[in-house]
Formats: structure tokens, C-alpha cells, sequence
């Protein structure tokens, strides 16, 4: 069976609407981590983004009304977000530590929790939760 994706592509690409590409670019990078792929402008205007976390988490978005979509972010839209994001990371506390000082609003801070990692959650400036973990014990 062959492999129907780009080869730098996962199984699963989360695609968000955001109020501002921009400032959404610069959030990702400063406070998570993520490094700037693809960039695709029209007229000045941020229309898509892509985005990578340690080369293997690809993360889309595009802002609100790109494409005559309607689509809101969850704090455009004045809703909690009905899913979160679970990404591991190298440092939890570090993590956490940078992302909130970079604007990011900490729900839990970082923890160990009863099923093995160590785990903090954040929302972002367009209301996305994240979930950073680093495993503290051995997964059977």
C-alpha cells in the first residue's frame, strides 16, 4: 500500500483559525518552541501558516475570514475550546515558565501526574489549550 502524504507530513495536522497569522507565528516561536516552515501571503496578508516542534509536530493555521471561511478562534467565538493539544517536551517547568511569561495563560501548573508524566497545561492568546508533558517514569 503506498503512502499517499508528503514525506514530511504526519498521519495528523492540526489546523487552527487564529485572530492574527502574525502574532500567532511570533507566539508559537517565543513561547513554545515552534520554528517558522511555510508562510503564504497574499497582498501582505498572512493567509497560511505552517509550523514545526522539534521536526515532527506540524502545526496549520490560517487567520479569521482567510479563505471566506467563517471559522473563529475559540476567544473570537467567546468559547472554552472543546480540545486541547498533548505535546512532549524537554522541560516541563522551563516550558511552562517561558509560555507564560510570553503571554500564555497557565491552567495547570507543572506536575507529575498518576499516569507517568510530568505535565503542565497552558491557553493561548486565541484561546487553544496545550498540554506539555516529559514522561518521569518508565511506561510499561
Amino acid at each position: 500500500m503506498s503512502d499517499s502524504r508528503p514525506a514530511h507530513v504526519p498521519w495528523l495536522t492540526p489546523y487552527l483559525t487564529v485572530r492574527n497569522a502574525r502574532k500567532a507565528v511570533d507566539f508559537y516561536q517565543r513561547a513554545f518552541g515552534f520554528t517558522l516552515h511555510d508562510q503564504v501571503d497574499d497582498d501582505g496578508a498572512v493567509m497560511h501558516v505552517e509550523m514545526f516542534y522539534k521536526g515532527q509536530l506540524i502545526l496549520m493555521f490560517a487567520p479569521e475570514g482567510a479563505f471566506g471561511s467563517t471559522a473563529k478562534s475559540p476567544k473570537s467565538a467567546g468559547i472554552e475550546a472543546s480540545q486541547s493539544f498533548y505535546v512532549y517536551c524537554d522541560d516541563v517547568d522551563a516550558h511552562y515558565a517561558r509560555a507564560t511569561a510570553e503571554g500564555a495563560r497557565g491552567i495547570m501548573p507543572p506536575e507529575d501526574q498518576f499516569w507517568g508524566d510530568r505535565f503542565c497545561q497552558l491557553e493561548d492568546p486565541d484561546g487553544y489549550r496545550w498540554g506539555f508533558a516529559k514522561p518521569v517514569t518508565a511506561r510499561a
